[in-house]
């Protein structure tokens, strides 16, 4: 037994799922950050309104919902890009007044009374448009501008504003980028725990099963590798690759078609190097990709694998092509969604 390889597939495994892990965890943290400094937990989970909600000497804008009744038209609306996107309202709350600002069709275009509207919306505070409004109706009151302030709170509650598109759409991608982060994070936590739980070892499901698949890959592997790159193993019956873009298990005899690619890498219009990248499809349309690995090493796959197996077909040809795809009998459609589905991404 060779101890640098055993247990090679598992570690790697493990190794690969814990670098995801990074991504989802950091991203969270982000959020997390950012929620410091934007109201982004009171957009997902407004809270209730109420006067003692409301910090009056904080210039944070956040989110709440509330009931509200005796609602009068203040005869002003809000116009966003020529159209009209909220009317004014004003209601007595606590003995002093409070603006809310609706959204058209929950007032109906501007009714003069509701007697109760039950809503959501952002608390603007130090709004340029509520000093305009205040001072519109101390002319229409006949009242001081200082006056008016007194009498109502100095801030709005705004339907429009926690309805609009960026709200929705800054909620809608909140939500979803956050249950993926944990879903991912679960599902990398999983792989860690239980390798053979991992979609590589997974989908071996086609060639038997995958737990056994897996163990028996990694006794050869331990014993006798038959060929051996930094990345890239071949023992008695298996292709394995161990690198930091994937992992992947193929039986040898369910290998159907290999071919290299090359790829310039430039820097401000200089020529670097050229990397080359080991395409392998098996049956069931199970596509495996090697990228940056160098000439020698894939010659050397390329060629141990040919002669392991005389029913590859080697090098990109259109011809290959159509005899690998030809061998399968499904619609189009299907072979697409399946090279979808398998394909190690």
């Amino acid at each position: 037994m060779i101890p640098k390889f055993e247990h090679h597939i598992t570690k790697s495994l493990r190794a690969y799922y814990k670098k995801r892990l990074i991504y989802p965890v950091v991203y969270l943290c982000i959020l997390l950050f950012l929620s410091f400094f934007f109201p982004l937990g009171s957009l997902l989970f407004p809270k209730v309104y109420n006067e003692k909600s409301v910090d009056i000497n904080s210039k944070a804008n956040f989110y709440a919902k509330g009931e509200f009744k005796n609602l009068y038209f203040t005869g002003y609306t809000r116009k966003y890009m020529g159209q009209i996107d909220g009317y004014y309202y004003y209601t007595l709350n606590d003995d002093k007044c409070l603006i809310v600002l609706l959204k058209p069709n929950s007032c109906e275009m501007g009714i003069s009374h509701i007697d109760s509207i039950h809503t959501s919306g952002k608390i603007l505070k130090q709004s340029s448009t509520l000093d305009t409004l205040f001072t519109n109706l101390s002319r229409d009151l006949s009242w001081s501008e200082d006056g008016v302030k007194e009498t109502f709170y100095p801030y709005v509650f705004s339907e429009p504003d926690a309805h609009g598109f960026p709200a929705d759409l800054t909620r809608v991608f909140v939500i979803l980028s956050t249950v993926l982060s944990l879903g991912l994070i679960l599902y990398c936590i999983i792989c860690i725990a239980f390798p053979f739980l991992a979609f590589p070892i997974r989908r071996l499901f086609i060639f038997g099963n995958p737990r056994e698949i897996l163990a028996h890959a990694e006794e050869e592997l331990s014993t006798l590798p038959q060929l051996a790159t930094d990345d890239m193993f071949i023992t008695q019956h298996y292709f394995i690759e161990t690198s930091n873009f994937g992992i992947a298990i193929v039986p040898i005899d369910k290998i159907k078609w290999i071919y290299k690619y090359s790829t310039m890498h430039r820097f401000l219009g200089k020529h670097l190097k050229i990397s080359y990248t080991l395409y392998i499809t098996a049956d069931k349309s199970i596509n495996i990709k090697c990228p940056k690995n160098t000439i020698t090493d894939i010659d050397g796959i390329i060629d141990y694998l040919s002669e392991a197996n005389h029913d590859i077909l080697v090098g990109f040809s259109e011809q290959n092509r159509q005899a690998v795809e030809g061998e399968e009998d499904i619609p189009d459609f299907l072979i697409a969604l399946r090279k979808f589905l398998l394909t190690k991404v």
